[in-house]
């Protein structure tokens, strides 16, 4: 079947094959978050973007193959409430920005800047520093090694969404630079093929939104 990310609390899970990575994007929690979870197609080894809730859930999708790491976007509980059991039951290190690591729950034992990777098997994932909906929320850029630089996939935690940037509680000096850091470290750099995943509902292109960030930048937020 082909993959739309279209997802809801309690639903099927969607699942994408990319060169060297599956993506299984499912939505758990009364906050309908969404989860994703990569799996190298060369290793089996697995990476977990946000255990945001339904610890039994993620577990059960992850399997049996090994779990190398959890990444948690950003600091907001609604992201991070299955984190604990997950790391319990898995015995993963928890990756993350330094500027959000002190409110998780666990012990960040990777702590990401702007500019690193992170790694499932043989797949390599940059981190994209995105301040402004917290100090620290990051975004992961997969390529594929460059195989997929034309249509990159990239996801986004609360960032960037269908329709405009994060939530900045009507804060001006927030809303401008998570939106300076959208639109320079994400729109100016990556092309419309882009296809990103954010923290809740549905995905969406570069391309489909990139009209209106004028918009988003006049009405300020």
């Amino acid at each position: 079947m082909t993959y739309t990310g279209n997802v809801e609390t309690g639903g099927r899970p969607d699942v994408r094959e990319l060169p060297g990575l599956t993506v299984t994007k499912v939505s758990v929690g009364p906050y309908d978050n969404n989860a994703y979870i990569l799996r190298c197609t060369a290793t089996g080894e697995r990476l977990l973007i946000d255990a945001a809730n339904e610890a039994s859930r993620l577990l059960e999708l992850v399997g049996d193959g090994p779990l190398t790491r959890i990444v948690t976007t950003h600091r907001h509980q609604d992201h991070w409430m299955a984190l604990s059991e997950v790391v319990r039951a898995t015995g993963a290190p928890v990756a993350a920005h330094p500027r959000d690591a002190e409110a998780l729950p666990e012990p960040v034992a990777e702590q990401v800047e702007h500019g690193d990777t992170v790694q499932v098997g043989q797949a390599t994932l940059e981190v994209i520093h995105l301040r402004g909906h917290t100090p620290g929320s990051i975004a992961l850029l997969y390529d594929a090694g460059g195989e997929l630089a034309d249509r990159p996939h990239l996801f986004t935690g609360d960032s960037l969404f269908p329709g405009g940037v994060g939530n900045t509680w009507g804060d001006p000096t927030r809303f401008k630079q998570l939106l300076a850091d959208v639109e320079e470290r994400v729109f100016d750099r990556l092309p419309d093929a882009t296809w990103f995943y954010p923290g809740h509902g549905k995905d969406s292109t570069l391309g489909r939104e990139r009209p209106a960030l004028p918009e988003w930048r006049a009405r300020g937020w």
